[in-house]
Formats: C-alpha cells, sequence, structure tokens
C-alpha cells in the first residue's frame, strides 16, 4: 500500500500494483494582466463614429431619392420602399411616411433638405426616444442584481455577456459571470476567458448539464461574494417554444428562490432582419423580456429592426454592438442612430 498526494489534496490509498496514472490536475491559465475596460465615454464616442460611417442600405436609399432636384409622388413611393426594404416594418413605415406628407404639405416646401429634417424628428419619434432604456443591474437587501441573457445561438449572445461585463467593471461594479449554456462547452469556455480577462469570476457546471443549477449556483455565489451583478449566459437552442419555456423557466424560477431576476435582455443579430423579429416573438412569448441588444449593427444591417422590433415587442433597445472589439458595446441613443443613417445622406 502507498500513499498518493498530487498537488498538495489527499487522493486515497490504493495498491501499488494496481494503481492507473492520475490525470493531472486541471490548471486555470489566466491572462498575464488583467485588461482595463474602455470607459462608457470612449465607447460611446467610438461607437457614433462607426455608426456615422456605417454603409447603411437604409441610408444609401434615403441619399439616393434626397439627391434629386425636387420630389413629387413618386418620391414618397420610394422613400416608402427604401423604409420596407430596410425591415422597417408595414405599420411603422406607412406611419412614417403619412406623418412625413402631413407636414410637408402644411409647410408647403417638400425640399430636399427640408424633408431630410423632418424625416430625422419623425424617425426619432418612433424610436421612442422617452422609453427607459437604463439597465436594472443594481440588486437590492444585500442581493445582487440578476441579469438574464437570452437569445438564440449565433446571435452573439455570449459575447454580449462577455461584453457587457467589461460595460459594467468600466462603472465600478463587482460582477460574477454564470455559464448556464451548458449545451455548447465552446460557448462555457468563451465566457470564461472574457471573465479573466477583466479577472472576473466564472461559475460553470459540466457539459451538457442542467442550466438551472449552474444558474442557481451562480446567484449562490455572487450572493455569497457580495457582488453587485451576476450576469447569467442562457441556452439559446430554438427547439419547440414549449422546450424553451420549460428550460428558461425553470432558470428563472430556480434564481428567484434566492434574488430576484433584475434584467431579461433579449440578444437580436441586427443582419437577420424580419428573422430576428420572429425569433423576438418566441422569447417573448416565453420569458419577460425587459430589453433589447442589438449585434452586429454595422454596414450589412439594414437598421429598421431596430424600429419594427421595439414596436413588436414594446420594449426598448438598450444595447448595441457594432464590430469585433471586446468595449465594442455601448447604450442605444435614438438621436445618435438616425443622425448616423441621414448625415451621410
Amino acid at each position: 500500500m502507498v500513499l498518493i498526494i498530487g498537488g498538495g489534496v489527499f487522493l486515497g490509498l490504493v495498491r501499488a500494483r494496481t494503481a492507473r496514472p492520475l490525470p493531472p490536475l486541471p490548471v486555470e491559465e489566466r491572462p498575464s494582466r488583467v485588461e482595463v475596460p474602455e470607459s462608457a465615454q470612449g465607447r460611446l464616442a467610438r461607437l457614433r463614429s462607426r455608426l456615422a460611417r456605417s454603409d447603411s442600405p437604409m441610408g444609401r436609399g434615403i441619399l439616393a431619392i434626397l439627391a434629386r432636384d425636387r420630389l413629387d409622388e413618386g418620391s414618397w413611393e420610394d422613400i416608402e420602399d427604401v423604409l420596407l426594404g430596410a425591415d422597417v416594418g408595414v405599420g411603422p413605415t406607412r406611419e412614417l411616411v403619412a406623418h412625413l406628407r402631413s407636414r410637408m404639405r402644411v409647410e408647403g416646401a417638400a425640399t430636399p433638405e427640408r424633408v431630410r429634417d423632418v424625416l430625422r424628428e419623425e424617425l426619432v419619434r418612433v424610436l421612442a426616444p422617452d422609453m427607459d432604456r437604463t439597465l436594472a443591474v443594481d440588486g437590492r437587501d444585500d442581493l445582487p442584481g440578476v441579469v438574464l441573457v437570452v437569445g438564440v445561438n449565433g446571435t452573439g449572445k455570449t459575447t454580449t455577456v462577455g461584453r457587457l461585463a467589461r460595460v459594467l467593471i468600466a462603472d465600478d461594479k463587482t460582477v460574477l459571470l454564470g455559464a448556464a449554456d451548458t449545451f455548447r462547452a465552446a460557448a462555457v469556455d468563451q465566457l470564461q476567458t472574457w471573465g479573466q480577462r477583466v479577472g472576473v469570476e466564472t461559475v460553470r457546471g459540466p457539459e451538457g448539464g442542467d442550466p438551472a443549477s449552474v444558474a442557481f449556483d451562480a446567484v449562490q455565489r455572487g450572493t455569497a461574494r457580495g457582488v453587485d451583478t451576476v450576469l447569467v449566459d442562457t441556452a439559446g437552442r430554438l427547439h419547440t417554444k414549449t422546450g424553451l419555456m420549460d428550460e428558461l423557466g425553470k432558470v428563472k424560477r430556480v434564481i428567484e428562490k434566492q434574488a430576484p431576476v433584475t434584467e431579461v435582455l433579449l440578444v437580436i443579430d441586427a443582419t437577420t432582419g424580419q428573422n430576428g423579429l420572429t425569433q423576438a416573438r418566441v422569447f417573448a412569448e416565453v420569458v419577460d423580456v425587459t430589453g433589447i441588444v442589438l449585434t452586429k449593427l454595422d454596414g450589412t444591417a439594414k437598421g429598421g429592426i431596430v424600429i419594427a422590433v421595439q414596436r413588436e415587442l414594446g420594449v426598448p433597445v438598450k444595447l448595441v454592438g457594432i464590430g469585433e472589439g471586446a468595449d465594442d458595446l455601448a447604450p442605444f441613443d435614438p438621436e445618435t442612430f438616425v443622425a448616423a443613417l441621414l448625415d451621410a445622406a
């Protein structure tokens, strides 16, 4: 009989002649230094610049119409076609054009410059700038705020969780991550890497394990450590609405045995247009979505999905992502978004 000790941990007694080689203890690789996320002001300035440089089909279409010497009946139809093609949606498009034509009729001078100014005002109006876009990330009574991040796989959901952690760290909040997308080992590893880069702990479970169990452990750990916010990355398997409802419903119920869920963010890929809107409807029926994150809102996105999804769900777009950088996530601002579309026109 021999006593085997590895890494200072008692492992047990085994017979020397039958002992098998022990697997190495897992070593968590850590970055050489903890990164400092970009400030909110820096992120906003950079994203505004990228929005202004984006080659939006919506902006291009409006540019072509407003470049004409005069606007006639056909011009209004063309503006309507551009808005529909940009995934604004039938209802909002008709409303926009009707308001635009009515105002131009009253003013009596439908110059391209004036049409652009009024269109800017009307686009901002339908984007509901008075909607509350603050993130509910703070807890109460010594409990952390809990943010559930939901969405279909491939929308940039896990990346959004990692980026959001950086946003909160930059705002001097303490954060813990819960890797509850247990069906994708790569997603769990990816989230852990995001956490390591900013010195944030990630709670994970076995591959294919119960997502609700991981979420429970994450909130329990966050409460014990006294962190401000727990971010939970959920599974994005849109197999059936019933299955999704059962899965996300269980996660939410288990979490709320310990702390209230303060925010449910739905991540949508802006480049998917109406498909993204269809996905949004399903998730909205399954879980109480409180805010939307639009990812990949760059030159390939049609842009009108911002209007359509807010109208469809009645909840605000709170965050947008543009580019591939770690800090390419910022609050959504309707005025900035519309200016970026039309200032190039």
